[in-house]
């Protein structure tokens, strides 16, 4: 939650805390960038933040292939100010002031569409030394839960449960993204090389994600 106001930023935290969200707060854009950056599954972002505005904190991210959900509060109410925040990056738009509940509303919202409900289930299934558990949205080696956010786990359950099969960027973007998503199809790539680096701290992995150039991916057994 970055909002440089802080009874904003503390009535909106209240509100995700009691919806049972774990909330990490920022009052600038520099402290925002960082938190984004570190992992987070979604950004509320005031557009007037100190230092660094919200639309370059925006930019800054997208710029890095980073596709964290972003919500952006704004007390520019004109049109122009959302197009621009939409064509930044953002995925949705609130005018202050504004409902604490819708928010929170808009925030369940982002977070179903970035994990799609086509991947949960009740089933586990087993690809040589990988574990994936689509109910608890988690990948596991030899037990040990692997550091994915939810669109890399989504990326790398159908992979890996179709080995073999090439599979085109935009066909991965319908599975994981939604069909109505119109930004770059290479957003798929950062992704996939983020589920490397972490896929890369277990040896006993033998399995991998092959590129295929100028298409897409498909996942290759040992």
């Amino acid at each position: 939650m970055a909002e440089d106001d802080q009874v904003n930023r503390e009535v909106v935290v209240h509100y995700l805390l009691t919806e049972g969200y774990q909330t990490v707060e920022a009052r600038d854009g520099v402290a925002a960038l960082r938190q984004a950056r570190e992992g987070a599954d979604l950004a509320i972002l005031d557009l007037g933040l100190p230092v660094i505005d919200g639309l370059n904190v925006i930019r800054s991210l997208r710029s890095e292939r980073n596709m964290l959900p972003i919500i952006v509060l704004s007390a520019r109410v004109d049109e122009v100010d959302r197009v621009v925040a939409f064509e930044a990056g953002a995925d949705d738009y609130v005018p202050k002031p504004f409902l604490p509940r819708e928010v929170v509303c808009r925030v369940r919202s982002l977070l179903r569409r970035a994990a799609p409900e086509t991947l949960r289930s009740d089933r586990t299934s087993r690809v040589g030394p990988l574990e994936i558990d689509e109910a608890a949205l988690e990948l596991r080696v030899q037990g040990t839960r692997v550091d994915l956010r939810p669109r890399e786990f989504a990326l790398v359950a159908l992979l890996a449960t179709h080995p073999g099969v090439a599979m085109p960027r935009r066909q991965l973007i319908e599975h994981v993204w939604g069909a109505d998503y119109d930004g770059d199809e290479r957003t798929v790539d950062g992704h996939i090389a983020r589920i490397r680096r972490q896929l890369a701290h277990y040896p006993e992995v033998t399995c991998r994600i092959e590129s295929i150039y100028g298409y897409g991916y498909k996942f290759a057994l040992a």
